[in-house]
Parts: C-alpha cells; structure tokens; sequence
C-alpha cells in the first residue's frame, strides 16, 4: 500500500539538501516583506487596498526584500535550522525587522515624495514579525506534526518540566526517535498548563496520561531532586508499563560529563529514598588528615570505596593491603588517577599480603609508620563461607587478630573493623566468624594500650560484590526469572558511598571496645525489591494476577545458614551518639583466658579438619549461634 501524501510529503521535504531549503526560506522572505508593507498601509488607512500611496512608495516595495533579505543573511537567520528553531532564531528576526523599520523612517523622511504616514514603519515592523517569524514557527510545528504522525517515533512522557526537562524535550522532539508526549510535574502552579506547547499533568494522574499517550517509557528529569523526591516520583509511577530511566545529576551536565539526553537505568538506591546526612569534616579530620592509612582488603567493594573517600581527605599515605593482585591493580590505578584528576599529593603504597600471614602485616604496619588501619578484608558471602568453614574463620577471625595485634605492637592510633548484621545472633559461619572478630577486638579494647580499637556493623551495601541487585539486574536482562529465596525475607540496604563516610566517621568517635551501628532505615522485602526492578525496566512480573507477564518470580529456597530478618544489635542497651546516623551499642564480651582458650580449639579443629567441631566451638563461643535447621540437615548430609 502506497505511504500516506503527508508521509510522502515528509520523505521530500526531508531529502532536500540545505541549500534548496535556503533558496526556499528566502524566497518566502522576499515575498512576505512587501506584503508586510502593504499590510501596514492598509492597517493605518483602513483600506485594502491604498492605490496611491502604494504608487507613491513603489521603489520601498522593490528596494525592502532586497535588503530585507541582505540584513536577514548577516544576522545569520538562514543558517538556522527550521526544525529546531528557537528563541535565538525569533530574536534575529527582531532585530532584522527593527532595522528595516528605522530604514523606512530614514526613507520617509529623506525622501519626501513616497509620503509616508510615521506610524507605517512601526505596523511594519510589528506585521513583518508575525509574517517573518510565524512562517518558520508554522514550518516547524507543521515538521513535528508530520514526524510524530508519518515516522515511528516512540512516546514517551517526562517526569519534570523544569528547565532538564525542557532541555530534554527540545533535544527529544529534534530527533527520530522519541517525542514528548506530555509533562509530569509536582508543582502545582503549572499543572494544566503548557511547556513548549506540550502540556504538563499532575503525577497523581499518571496512569491515565501514560495510558492515553501510549507511552512504554517515562524519563525522570529532575537531576537536582533529593533521595526522597526521587522515590516519590518512582512512588507515582509503581505499576505502570513503562520502562524508567532518568537524565544524569545536575553537577554532572553542568560540568559538561553527560548531556541531559544520556539516559540512564533508575538506581535502585532511589527506591530507598535515603538522603545521606552530609559529613563531618573534623570527624574525616581526625583520623585521616596528614596521617598514614592502611586499609586492609583495599580492592573488595567496601575497602575500594573506603579508599575513595579517604584520598579525598588528604592522607600523607595510603597503604593499600589486598590479597588478590588483580583487584590491588585496579584501585591502585584508579586512585593514582584520581590523584591526577585532583591535584592530590598523596603517596600509594600497595601491598600484596594476606592479613593471615603474621609477619607480613608486622612488616607493612611497622615499616610504613601507620596512624589509622581500616580492617576490611573479610569473607562475606554466606553460601561460600559454610562450604569453606575454616577459610571463613581463619581469614575472618583470626585475621583479624593478626592485623589488630599488629596494630597494638606498633602503636597504631586507630583500627577500625568493618563488620556486619549478620554478627548479631548468627545463623551462618560468616556472621559467627565476623562476630568472633567483634570479641577479639572488645577484648584486646581492654588491655592497655595505645591503639583504640572499634567496630561499625552495618546491613547490605548497594552494589557490593555481595549484594542481590546486580544478580537481580543480569537476571531481568536475560529474561528471568528471577530468584529470591523467600517471599519474607528482608534486608538492610545502604549504599556504598554513604557506609564508607559513616564508617571514618564513627572511627572517628571510638574511645576504645566502641560497637558502632549505623542507622539503616527501614528494611526492605526482597521480593519487593524484586518486583520493582522488573517494573522500572518496562516489564510486567508474570504472576497469577498476570499470566502474560513478562518475568516471573521464583523462590529458591533459604540457602543453609541463611535467615529471613537480619538485625543490627544482640540486645537492647544502644545509645545514640552526637552524629543522627550512628549509634552505639554495648555487647556481652568474653573474658581473655575463654576468648583464647576457643581460639585455640580452633585453631586445633583445622589441623584436624574437623567441621563439625569447629562449628561446636563456635556455638560455644559466639552468644546466640544457632545455626538453621536445613543447616543442621546439609551438614550431616556432608558428613
């Protein structure tokens, strides 16, 4: 079937070169400057058609689109692109017309015999606007109008009218694949009205503006918005059959990083609608300013992004300790270019070392004259740590005893251990383990010394090597399912950048056996997670309500040593501190003779292999371990 005459229409106009459509835009000033004139007579004289003023000004009718056209051609209006006209364009043309009016006033006055009326150049000037200017805005709307009905281009609707928003609509509506079908916008004062001719909605009508657009995608353009605003607009768009995206952060498009039409997926932190409380800069002062700082596990998620923060506070050196070499050769790049970036005049020191080996940390920690140790190097994934006890408890525990006795030895002023919620009555080797850490640290707390020695616990960090959402995000892309291994389960969730800031922070606050525990927020359902994922993406959860969904959700099944709530403190004697994101908690310990009495029958069960013991002296040692059932039935499985 042959293409719609406005479709074929819009194929030609689009095939003609530049040059032609130049020709064209002249050709149609030519004309609509005398008409112009002629209009302004017939305006003052109340005649259409003046014979004889017309006959008396007859050169000015042939002198004015000559010259009309040549102040027009160096102003640059012809360069000017139709489609994307824009106020700039309309103020050339302003300019171009007031010329030609104080021309006209020279002539009528120079020139006598054309008898001209004074008020002529002023109806010119105002009528040669609207014929000048209006015949390219009739153009362009006439363009858009045939792109939107005659091409393929994709609705979409744009969550916020401001001025991103604006900028993203005119880059939109200029190109081939999108136009803008309608504005959502909080602000009550211009719901209802009109933003470049495209109307703005309140977001509580949402679904009807989506579902009448035919929109599939809705583009946040609120880069300055705050965490909670963000989830808010997400909060009006839940359930919707739309894929999500937003424009990148206002620093980032004024710094020239990213343009405002850089889509890119929602972060799952704005689901959590947090907004990080802003540092303190003497509480990062005091343990990091011109002093020497080890972190240990420098190239995990956490250690790497401690990292981060830290160079930005100004260390004399950075001692980076890591045991995988390739994760110790990306940091240590990427901080030497931040270095750069930054103009930092910080020393990198890194080191490639197990906190196992004793006499290796005794050589870093003494040979770089360390003032402050972050202890991140740590097994956390829990399904690897039941397969592999005794690793977890050597590298956890007992690594931790040998970077925090190191410490002591040398005199170091601060240590800081990164620990865990799942160390608050564990159900799995890995929070046993980091817990054990939290006693040898309290314990070595209360010998007399010079280090002070504190712990931060916190929950799930976005984005870290362990966290559920980058598996949860592969799972969509490949077109599910996804899986959760139970509809109850609940997580903490922080993002990386946040705990890090917080946990220098609270180091920075110790007085020695300190238990930090950060502020989490509220914990969040996995499943929900889940499905919110899958909506921002455009999808539909295939469930029993909707059987032609998209992506179903499967429950696994808890996974040994797994539990479905996690927290954040043993007991109930928690006090608050001077920061409103991080509290402190007072723990049982154990005395020193037990706390190393178990060590050593742990120590004692590796060289025997003995699991099963190992995990006996765990629970004897570490208040309310008790591992899961399906734990208890998979370990005598193994045996």
């Amino acid at each position: 079937m042959a293409p719609p005459r406005q479709g074929r229409l819009h194929n030609t106009v689009a095939a003609m070169s530049r040059p032609v459509k130049r020709l064209i835009m002249v050709a149609v000033d030519a004309l609509a400057l005398p008409v112009a004139l002629w209009s302004a007579y017939a305006l003052r004289l109340s005649n259409p058609w003046p014979q004889a003023h017309i006959e008396a000004a007859w050169p000015l009718f042939l002198a004015l689109p000559i010259v009309g056209v040549f102040i027009f051609s160096r102003l640059g209006l012809y360069r000017a692109v139709v489609r994307y006209l824009g106020a700039q364009a309309m103020w050339v043309v302003a300019k171009g017309v007031v010329l030609l009016s104080l021309l006209l006033f020279a002539a009528a006055y120079l020139w006598q015999p054309f008898g001209m009326p004074r008020s002529i150049p002023i109806n010119f000037a105002l009528v040669a606007i609207v014929y000048v200017g209006g015949s390219r805005l009739l153009v362009r709307g006439y363009y858009q109008w045939l792109i939107r009905h005659y091409t393929h281009k994709e609705p979409v609707v744009i969550y916020g009218a401001g001025g991103a928003g604006s900028q993203l609509a005119t880059a939109l509506n200029g190109g081939r694949e999108f136009f803008v079908a309608a504005f959502l916008d909080d602000d009550p004062g211009i719901s209802g009205a009109f933003v470049m001719g495209i109307p703005v909605y309140s977001p509580r009508l949402a679904t009807d503006v989506v579902m009448a657009a035919q929109a599939t995608r809705v583009l946040l353009a609120i880069p300055s918005a705050t965490k909670h605003q963000r989830k808010c607009a997400l909060d009006y768009l839940e359930g919707l059959p739309v894929h999500v995206q937003t424009v990148p952060s206002m620093p980032e498009i004024v710094s020239g990083e990213a343009t405002v039409d850089q889509f890119r997926e929602v972060e799952v932190e704005d689901l959590l609608g947090r907004d990080p409380v802003p540092p303190r800069k003497q509480l990062l002062d005091i343990s990091i300013r011109d002093k020497v700082v080890m972190v240990t596990g420098a190239g995990g998620s956490i250690g790497s992004e401690l990292c981060r923060q830290i160079i930005r506070c100004g260390p004399k050196r950075m001692v980076l300790v890591e045991v995988s070499e390739f994760n110790l050769y990306k940091i240590d790049q990427e901080l030497r270019s931040l270095c750069i970036e930054n103009g930092l005049n910080v020393r990198l020191m890194p080191f490639l070392a197990s906190v196992c080996n004793r006499n290796r940390i005794d050589a870093i920690v003494s040979g770089c004259d360390v003032h402050t140790i972050y202890h991140a190097a740590a097994y956390k994934h829990v399904p690897m740590v039941e397969h592999n006890v005794f690793e977890g408890i050597r590298n956890n525990a007992l690594g931790t005893q040998v970077v925090a006795e190191a410490a002591r030895r040398y005199k170091v002023e601060r240590f800081v251990l990164i620990s865990t919620d799942k160390a608050v009555r564990p159900t799995n080797v890995m929070g046993a383990s980091k817990r054990l850490s939290e006693l040898v640290l309290q314990d070595l707390a209360e010998q007399i010394g010079d280090t002070v020695f504190s712990m931060v616990r916190f929950g799930n960090v976005l984005g870290s090597s362990g966290s559920v959402v980058p598996l949860f995000r592969g799972q969509i892309a490949d077109g599910g399912p996804v899986t959760v291994t139970h509809p109850e389960i609940t997580r903490f969730f922080m993002t990386i950048p946040e705990a890090a800031l917080l946990v220098i922070q609270a180091g920075s606050m110790a007085q020695g056996g300190d238990v930090f525990v950060l502020d989490m927020g509220q914990p969040i359902k996995i499943v929900d997670l889940a499905r919110r994922m899958i909506e921002l993406s455009g999808l539909e959860v295939l469930d029993e309500q909707h059987p032609n969904g998209d992506i179903a959700i499967e429950f696994s099944g808890l996974r040994p040593g797994e539990k479905l709530y996690e927290e954040l403190i043993i007991g109930e004697d928690v006090i608050g501190t001077d920061h409103p994101k991080i509290m402190r908690a007072n723990e049982d310990m154990l005395d020193h003779e037990t706390l190393h009495d178990h060590i050593a029958d742990l120590i004692a069960a590796e060289k025997n292999q003995d699991m099963m013991l190992a995990r006996r002296i765990l629970i004897r040692a570490v208040n309310g371990f008790e591992p899961s059932s399906p734990l208890v039935d998979w370990l005598l499985k193994e045996q």
